[in-house]
């Protein structure tokens, strides 16, 4: 069983949101959230499993 989601848009979205964090970005994980769901034209729930797996409390 593997972790990684499945659906080829989330997956890049997964792969660019932590390449920013990697990178440390001013922005807040939440806003890398917003613009990865638009960049990568996400539906809801697959805005709901990066909120999920990426944010800690600041989200």
């Amino acid at each position: 069983m593997s972790i990684l989601p499945e659906g080829e848009d989330l997956r890049k979205a997964v792969k660019w949101i932590d390449e920013m964090l990697q990178d440390k970005t001013e922005k807040s994980t939440s806003e890398l959230i917003s613009e990865a769901s638009i960049k990568f034209d996400l539906p809801p729930n697959n805005q709901e499993f990066l909120m999920r797996n990426f944010c800690k409390k600041d989200c």
